[in-house]
Parts: structure tokens; C-alpha cells; sequence
């Protein structure tokens, strides 16, 4: 009859209904986690943190040492030697070579207490008097004395005479080696109305250059200076590299 549906009811034809009992598809979306941005910050500075701390416990020894030396002492007690504030690194591009002309890494020379001599390779009175106390003075040290490297330093690309190489390093080891003046004067300074040649230095196992011997050095209060230096350093400092 017009106007009417005349199909069956759930024969099919028409809207479907759903049916009771059918599973029903449900599309599941992330949802921002409230704090989730806020504990990876935190995280990240936690681990700055850490790596800071690490960094501390690897110097802390050897910022002790200075501090037992230099600061935390007796009322009047001096050191002889000017101390470098702040210390000076060793350029890790600082060119070297040795006798042979061979390039020597400036890296190479870390792992030991330096005691530097810079003079030309002629080596006038004034060079061989720092090599004579700069040997001396290691010899004079005893058990300690392996703690200790004679580097000699020469800006000018003159070969030293053998028999002034054969003087400074009888019964001990001595490193010689060519440096670039320009560049050497960038890391090591003398004093105010000194040249360079004129002081001895001394330079940390880490590579810094930390103290500046005066001119004609008294034998006597420099050692008495490293004998200080070696044992404040005792808990970290090791003989040889």
C-alpha cells in the first residue's frame, strides 16, 4: 500500500541497526602526561649536575695541594717562587721538536712535574748555571727525585754542543727539545724587566704552569720549594708518567 514499508522487519532491507552484543571499534588517542617535559628537565640537570661533581672529585686533589701550599699555611711562612694565578695550560698546540727535528706532541710532556729551562742552544754562563742547579737540585731529592723531568726548552733552533748534553744529563735523563719562540712566550712569561732565559719554571702533571723560579736562583730555597710542591701533591702524584 502507498505510504507505507511494506519490508519485514530484520529482513535486511533499510538502516541497519547494531546488534546487541557486537564489539564496538574504538580508536584509543595519547594523552599529553601532565609533568612529562618538567621530569625531562629535571632529569637533564640532574645529569649536568653529575657530570659536574665528577669533574670536582677528578681536580679537587690537585687544587688541595695548592691550597695546602699556597694558602692554608703557617702565619709568616713564604714560598720563594711566584705561584702563576691563574694557571697557565700548556697549549696543546705548542710546537716542539726534537734534536733530530722530529715533532714531539706538547701532550707528551703531561704525567710528571717539569722543572723547564728555556735558553738558546749556544747555551751561554747564564744557561749553563740554570741546567747545573736544575740537575742538581733533582739529585737532591732523593726517593723523590722521579717525580721530577728536566725539560730543557730551545727558541733560537740552535743544536746544543754535545759536550754541554753530555754535562746535564750525566747518570740522569734530560728532555731537550726545539720550541717556537713566539709561540712558547704565549704560555711561559718572565717577570716584569726579565727576559725569559732568566727563570726556571715549573709545570704541573696536568700541563699548567703554576710557579716562576726568580733569577739566579738560590740552590738551597727552590728545593726546599719543590720539597713543599711534591708534598702537598703526595695523594695524587705518582713517580714517572
Amino acid at each position: 500500500m502507498s505510504g507505507f514499508n511494506s519490508s519485514a522487519p530484520g529482513s535486511g532491507a533499510g538502516p541497519e541497526s547494531p546488534r546487541v552484543g557486537s564489539p564496538v571499534g574504538l580508536t584509543v588517542h595519547s594523552l599529553p602526561v601532565p609533568g612529562l617535559d618538567a621530569e625531562s628537565a629535571r632529569r637533564t640537570t640532574s645529569g649536568r649536575w653529575n657530570m659536574l661533581l665528577v669533574l670536582a672529585v677528578c681536580t679537587a686533589p690537585v687544587i688541595a695541594s695548592y691550597l695546602t701550599y699556597f694558602v692554608i699555611r703557617p702565619e709568616g711562612r713564604t714560598n720563594y717562587s711566584e705561584l702563576i694565578e691563574p694557571l697557565r695550560p700548556m697549549p696543546a698546540d705548542l710546537p716542539l721538536n726534537d734534536l733530530a727535528g722530529k715533532p714531539v706532541a706538547a701532550a707528551s710532556l703531561k704525567g710528571q712535574w717539569l722543572l723547564v729551562v728555556v735558553a738558546g742552544g749556544a747555551c751561554d754562563a747564564g744557561c749553563e748555571r740554570s741546567l747545573w742547579v736544575q740537575r742538581q737540585l733533582r739529585e737532591t731529592l732523593g726517593r723523590e727525585k722521579d717525580r721530577i723531568e728536566k725539560v730543557w726548552l730551545i727558541p733560537d733552533g740552535t743544536t746544543p754542543r754535545a759536550q754541554t748534553l753530555r754535562a746535564v744529563s750525566t747518570n740522569t735523563d734530560m728532555t731537550v727539545l726545539q720550541a717556537q719562540a713566539n709561540a712558547l712566550q704565549r704560555w711561559l712569561q718572565p717577570d716584569r724587566g726579565h727576559a725569559l732565559a732568566e727563570h726556571m719554571y715549573v709545570v704541573d702533571p696536568l700541563g699548567n704552569w703554576m710557579m716562576r723560579v726568580p733569577p739566579n736562583p738560590d740552590p738551597a730555597r727552590l728545593k726546599r720549594d719543590i720539597e713543599k710542591l711534591l708534598r702537598a701533591s703526595a695523594g695524587w702524584d705518582k713517580p714517572g708518567r
